[in-house]
C-alpha cells in the first residue's frame, strides 16, 4: 500500500479553509529562543550559599540531612534557583551539546577520510631448515632472520553517496528538536516552580488558618467551662466545645504535614543544600490580571508552542530517514589513493654441508615505495525488498506525525481554554469567598455574644466557627488557583502579558482579633499509634 502522499507546501485545506502549518511555519523551523527570556547561569549574591551539592554527591550520615537553616524565597528567588540548580534542566542542555556533536559528525560524510594502516609494524621471519643429500653423504642446512615493515596511507573520498544528505538533514533536525526540548523543559520548569510556590502559600495560609482555629476553640472551651462551673451550661456544651477542639487540632496537624512536604518538594526542584528548606517570604495575594483574550491566547499558543515545531520536524526526520533507507539499492562511487611504503632487513646463511663447512651468507636488506589511484563503485542490485519496505516505514511513519501534530493541536486549544476558564472561575471565586470570609467572621462574633449573653447554645458557636474556617480555606484556595491559572495559560500560550495587581500597604504587626489573638498553642507530644487512641476512655468531665 502506497505511503499517502502530503499536501503540498502552499496548499490550504479544503474542509475548513485554514493555512496548513508547513506554510506559517516551514518545513523543517528552526527553534527560536528569543521567544523565551534566557535562563539564568548564575546565582545573585543573596543566593550564592544556595548553590546544589555536586551530582554524584550522597549523603551518608544523618547530621548531613539534617534541617539547620529555614531559607524565606520569593517567587523570582525560587525561578532563579530553579534555572540555575535544577539537574533535569542541565540534562536538557547536554542533550543539546549531544546533539551539535552528532550532526557535527553527520557533516563529516562531505569530507575525505584519510587512514595509515601498518600491516607488518615490525614482523620478524626467523627459522632453520635441514635437507640431506647424495644418497645421506651430506646434508643442507639453511638459517633466517629478516625484520619486515609495511605501511600504508589511503585517502578515500566519495564522490556519490546517495545517504549523505538525507542522513545530514535528519541529524540537523534532531538537533532542532533537542533545542526546541530545552524551551520547552525551560517552560515547564518556571511553570513547576511557581505552582510549587504557590502550593507552599497555601500549605502556609491553612497553618494560619487551622491555628486561628485552634485559638478560637481554646476560648470557645474556656468559655465553656467558666459557665458550666458557674451551673449556667450544661456538661454538652462543653463537650461540643471540645469535640471542635480536637477537629481543629487534627485540621491543623494536616496542615503542618502538608506545609512540610510542600517545603520538601520545593527544596527537591531547586536541588537546594541537604541542610536548608526553603519557606515562602511573600504572602498568598493575586499575582495580577491576565491581559489577553481567550482567542487571542490560542493563536499565540499556536505561534509560540514548541510542541507543533517537533511535531513537524518528526514529520522531516522520518522523510529524511525514508530517503537514506532507499540510498541502500542506489550506486555509490568513491575515489580511493593509496600510498604504500615498506622496508625489510636481515639475512640468510644457506648450503651448510659436512663436506664443505659453511655456505655464503645472503643478506636481505631494502625497501618499497607503491601509490595507487582509482575509483571503487557499488550498486546493490537486489536486496530482496528490504530498502523499499523500510522507505515505506519512514513515510508511514512520517503520515503518523502529521496526526500526532493534529492532536497536539487541539490538546493545545483545549489547555488554553480550561485554563482560562478556571482563571474566570476562581476570579469570581475570590470575591465570593472573601465576601464569605466577613459574613462568617461576623456570624462568629455576634454568636459568642449570644452566648455569653445566655441566648443561644455552644452549638451555635461552634458551628459558625467552623463555618469560618471553611470559608477562610476555600478563600485561600480560590487564590492559589488563581494564581496557578495565571501561570499555567503564560506557560501555555508563550505570553508574558499580566497586569500586576498593585501590593495593599499593609501593617508592620499582626492584627490581633480581641480575646482570641493571645491565646497560646501548647504544643502536643507526639505519641505512639498505640496510645495515642483514647476514643474508648471517659471523659474527664464524665460523672464518676
Amino acid at each position: 500500500m502506497p505511503a499517502p502522499s502530503a499536501p503540498p507546501t502552499g496548499a490550504r485545506s479544503e474542509a475548513d479553509g485554514l493555512p496548513l502549518a508547513p506554510v506559517t511555519k516551514g518545513d523543517r523551523p528552526r527553534s527560536d529562543p528569543s521567544v523565551l527570556p534566557p535562563a539564568a547561569t548564575e546565582l545573585p549574591p543573596g543566593l550564592g550559599d544556595l548553590k546544589g551539592p555536586r551530582s554524584l554527591a550522597l549523603p551518608n550520615r544523618p547530621a548531613q540531612v539534617r534541617i539547620r537553616e529555614l531559607r524565606p524565597l520569593g517567587l523570582t528567588d525560587v525561578e532563579t534557583l530553579a534555572e540555575v540548580n535544577n539537574p533535569n534542566l542541565k540534562a536538557l542542555a547536554m542533550q543539546v551539546e549531544q546533539a551539535q556533536s552528532n550532526l557535527r559528525a553527520q557533516i563529516s560524510l562531505w569530507y575525505p577520510t584519510l587512514d595509515l594502516r601498518g600491516s607488518s609494524f615490525p614482523s620478524y621471519t626467523g627459522g632453520e631448515t635441514f635437507g640431506t643429500t647424495g644418497g645421506g653423504s651430506g646434508y643442507n642446512r639453511t638459517i633466517t632472520s629478516i625484520w619486515q615493515m609495511q605501511t600504508a596511507l589511503e585517502a578515500r573520498w566519495a564522490l556519490i553517496d546517495p545517504s549523505r544528505t538525507p542522513t545530514i538533514a535528519a541529524a540537523r533536525d534532531e538537533f532542532e528538536k533537542a533545542k526546541n526540548q530545552y524551551l520547552i523543559g525551560l517552560r515547564d520548569l518556571r511553570l513547576q516552580a511557581a505552582q510549587i510556590y504557590f502550593d507552599l502559600q497555601r500549605a502556609d495560609e491553612r497553618v494560619r488558618i487551622g491555628q486561628e482555629s485552634v485559638r478560637a476553640s481554646l476560648v470557645s472551651l474556656r468559655d465553656a467551662r467558666a459557665r458550666f462551673q458557674a451551673g449556667v451550661a450544661t456538661k454538652l456544651e462543653v463537650l461540643q466545645a471540645e469535640t471542635q477542639l480536637s477537629r481543629d487540632q487534627q485540621l491543623l496537624t494536616t496542615n503542618l504535614a502538608e506545609q512540610s512536604v510542600a517545603r520538601r518538594t520545593l527544596a527537591a526542584l531547586l536541588d537546594l543544600p541537604q541542610d536548608v528548606s526553603p519557606t515562602a517570604k511573600d504572602p498568598s495575594l493575586v499575582v495580577g490580571t491576565w491581559l489577553p483574550s481567550l482567542q487571542e491566547s490560542i493563536v499565540a499558543a499556536y505561534a509560540f508552542r514548541e510542541e507543533l515545531d517537533q511535531a513537524l520536524l518528526d514529520i522531516s526526520i522520518a522523510n529524511s530517514r525514508a530517503n537514506a533507507q532507499l540510498a541502500e539499492v542506489q550506486p555509490f562511487l568513491n575515489i580511493v589513493n593509496t600510498l604504500s611504503s615498506g622496508r625489510s632487513f636481515g639475512y640468510q646463511n644457506a648450503n651448510v654441508t659436512r663436506a664443505f663447512g659453511q655456505g655464503p651468507i645472503t643478506s636481505e636488506e631494502g625497501w618499497n615505495v607503491d601509490n595507487s589511484i582509482g575509483m571503487t563503485f557499488s550498486w546493490r542490485l537486489f536486496d530482496g525488498g528490504r530498502a523499499r519496505a523500510l522507505y515505506r516505514q519512514q513515510k508511514q511513519a512520517a503520515a503518523e506525525n502529521r496526526f500526532r501534530f493534529a492532536d497536539r493541536r487541539d490538546t493545545i486549544r483545549r489547555e488554553v481554554e480550561t485554563s482560562f476558564y478556571e482563571l474566570e472561575k476562581n476570579n469570581r471565586n475570590i470575591t465570593t469567598t472573601a465576601q464569605e470570609v466577613v459574613s462568617a467572621r461576623e456570624s462568629l462574633r455576634l454568636a459568642r455574644l449570644r452566648f455569653q449573653a445566655g441566648v443561644t447554645t455552644q452549638r451555635e458557636v461552634v458551628d459558625t466557627q467552623r463555618d469560618l474556617t471553611q470559608a477562610e480555606v476555600r478563600h485561600t484556595d480560590a487564590i492559589a488557583d488563581y494564581n496557578l491559572r495565571l501561570v499555567e495559560l503564560r506557560r501555555r500560550t508563550g505570553l508574558d502579558l499580566i497586569s500586576l495587581c498593585r501590593r495593599p500597604a499593609l501593617p508592620a504587626g499582626k492584627p490581633r482579633v480581641q480575646g482570641v489573638g493571645d491565646v497560646p498553642i501548647e504544643p502536643r507530644p507526639l505519641l505512639p499509634a498505640c496510645n495515642a487512641d483514647n476514643s474508648q476512655r471517659p471523659s474527664p468531665l464524665a460523672a464518676p
